[in-house]
């Protein structure tokens, strides 16, 4: 799986937890193995352009996801094709905020909103309660998973 990380924003990050977490995520979905997913941080600014850009709203938002080709998790016995799931964009800056309003670190935080996103190109969405109940379920059990330990709490936007 080709998970690449890069960090454009003035904020130190772990970009390997970042592209280890990508590869827990699709390898517990069943997502192929040459399936390609680009996760890009970015300084306010560039976010809040992202954001009126494509959701016609103003300020710098914590997350934001593009997806390519519409893959979807798969299962045991059928992993989904190989393609480009797409591109997942964070803000650190919002991160940071969040964390401390969250109680957590803004590290575990950006492994949060990357989990967030990651499902959000996968197909999965939070606009009805039976929606979200799934997805935040999903994303609770794969970031624990992954850490070993309770996630932390959502506080995303």
């Amino acid at each position: 799986m080709s998970v690449e990380v890069n960090n454009e924003s003035s904020m130190e990050a772990d970009l390997e937890a970042v592209a280890a977490l990508g590869r827990h995520i699709l390898d517990s979905l069943y997502v192929h193995p040459e399936a390609e997913v680009s996760v890009i941080l970015v300084d306010e600014d560039a976010m809040e352009r992202l954001h009126l850009e494509w959701m016609d709203l103003p300020g710098p938002t914590d997350v934001m996801s593009f997806p390519m080709d519409e893959l979807r998790p798969g299962s045991p016995g059928s992993p989904t094709p190989a393609g480009m799931l797409g591109d997942i964009v964070i803000c650190p800056q919002v991160a940071a905020q969040q964390a401390r309003a969250g109680g957590h670190s803004t590290a575990d935080e950006i492994l949060l909103l990357a989990t967030h996103g990651m499902l959000h190109l996968l197909g999965y969405d939070h606009e009805d309660p039976a929606e979200k109940e799934e997805m935040f379920g999903l994303q609770r059990s794969l970031l624990e998973a992954f850490l070993g330990r309770p996630a932390p709490r959502e506080t995303m936007q």
